[in-house]
C-alpha cells in the first residue's frame, strides 16, 4: 500500500482511494477512466484546429497550436479526452508515445514537444541473424543451404548501394572465409571481375568502363567456341590508331575481292586476262591508302613474263610477255597488299 503523501499517482494522476472514503467507485472509476484514456495511447489527429462536432466516448487528440472551440487557450501539444460530456486536457509526461491515427506515424514527447519515431510495424532492428550470429560488420547473417530472392508480380532487383564512387559495392566469393572472386564496382564506377587464389593478391580479369560500356581483358582471352556477329566481320574502322570497328571486312566486285584487318592491312585479289596490244588497268576492289605492293603471276605455266606498272594506290597497269618479247594475251592473277590507312 503506497504511503498517501499525495492523493494522486507519481506518474499518470491516477486518484488514489483514500481510507473511510465515501462513494469509492467515484475515485475508482476515475482512476479507470484516465488509465483507458492514457494506455495504448492512440489519437484521431494532431492537425485538427477544432474539436469535432460529434465525437465518440473516449475519442484523443494532440491538440495544435492556436486551436479554437472548446480548445481555445489549450498549450499545443496537449492531449483532449472527449469523456462523453465533455472535454479533458491532460498534459504529457516525457517518453510518453502516440500513434497518429490519421498519419499512421508513431510520436514521443520529448517534454517540450512531440516527435516523430519509427513506428515498430516497420520491422526495424540492428541486427538479424537466420541460422547464424550477426555482429557490428555483418548485421545481417544467413546460414542456409540456398537463399531465395523472388519477385512480387512481376520482376525483381537485389540493389548494392555505395556512398561514393570510391567505395566498394561487389560481391565477393569467399573459400574457407578466404577471398577468390569479387564482382562489382570496387573503389570505383567501373565494374569489374577480379579472382584470387589466396585471398591476397588481386588480378582484374574483366573491366567494364562506366563512361563507354567498353569491355577491357588485361590477362587477355582464349576462345574455343565460335566468333560469330558484326563485330568479327563487319565494317573495320580505326580513331587516333585504334580499332572501332570489326576485326575483318571482306568485299568483291568486278575488279576482285579484298580483306580488311582492323590493324590496318589490306588484301585485294583478282584474275584477268592481259592485253596484246598493251597494258591492262586493274581498278583495286577496294581503295588503299597509299600504293601498295602490287604482285602478278601467269596462270597459263612460265611461259610469259607478267609485270605491275604504273601502281598508284586505286590501281595498278598489268602486262604480259611471252619469250620473244611481244606482248601477250595470257590469264593473269593478281594480289595487292598494303595498308587502307
Amino acid at each position: 500500500m503506497p504511503d498517501l503523501i499525495s492523493d494522486l499517482s507519481a506518474n499518470l494522476s491516477l486518484p488514489y482511494l483514500a481510507p473511510a472514503q465515501a462513494q469509492k467507485h467515484v475515485t475508482h472509476n476515475e482512476a479507470l477512466a484516465l488509465l483507458d484514456a492514457l494506455v495504448q495511447l492512440a489519437v484521431a489527429s494532431r492537425s485538427a484546429a477544432a474539436p469535432p462536432a460529434d465525437p465518440a466516448a473516449g475519442t484523443r487528440y494532440l491538440l495544435p497550436g492556436a486551436a479554437s472551440g472548446a480548445w481555445a487557450g489549450q498549450a499545443e501539444g496537449r492531449l483532449a479526452l472527449w469523456d462523453g460530456g465533455t472535454w479533458r486536457f491532460l498534459d504529457p509526461a516525457p517518453g510518453w508515445r502516440a500513434l497518429v491515427l490519421d498519419e499512421g506515424r508513431a510520436l514521443f514527447w520529448d517534454g517540450a514537444a512531440w516527435q516523430e519515431m519509427p513506428l515498430p510495424a516497420q520491422g526495424q532492428t540492428a541486427l538479424l541473424g537466420v541460422n547464424a550470429a550477426p555482429d557490428a560488420g555483418n548485421r545481417f547473417a544467413v546460414s542456409s543451404p540456398a537463399t531465395l530472392l523472388s519477385h512480387e508480380g512481376a520482376g525483381h532487383q537485389l540493389k548494392i548501394n555505395k556512398a561514393a564512387a570510391g567505395e566498394t559495392a561487389s560481391l565477393l566469393f569467399q573459400t574457407g572465409w578466404s577471398g577468390r572472386a569479387e564482382l562489382g564496382c570496387a573503389g570505383a564506377d567501373d565494374f569489374v571481375l577480379k579472382v584470387s587464389e589466396d585471398g591476397a593478391s588481386w588480378v582484374t580479369a574483366l573491366s567494364v568502363a562506366a563512361a563507354s560500356g567498353m569491355a577491357h581483358l588485361p590477362q587477355g582471352a582464349r576462345v574455343d567456341g565460335a566468333l560469330t556477329g558484326t563485330a568479327v566481320v563487319g565494317t573495320v574502322a580505326q580513331v587516333a590508331g585504334g580499332s572501332s570497328g570489326a576485326l575483318l571486312e571482306q568485299g568483291s566486285g568486278a575488279t576482285g575481292a579484298y580483306l580488311r584487318l582492323a590493324d590496318g592491312t589490306q588484301i585485294c585479289w583478282h584474275g584477268l586476262t592481259s592485253s596484246a596490244s598493251g597494258a591492262t588497268g586493274w581498278s583495286f576492289p577496294a581503295s588503299f591508302a597509299a600504293p601498295p605492293m602490287v604482285q602478278a603471276s601467269c596462270t597459263a605455266g612460265s611461259a610469259h613474263l607478267v609485270s605491275a606498272g604504273a601502281v598508284a594506290a586505286a590501281s595498278a597497269e598489268i602486262s604480259a610477255w611471252d619469250l620473244t618479247g611481244a606482248r601477250a594475251a595470257v590469264s593473269c592473277a593478281l594480289l595487292a597488299l598494303g595498308r587502307w590507312v
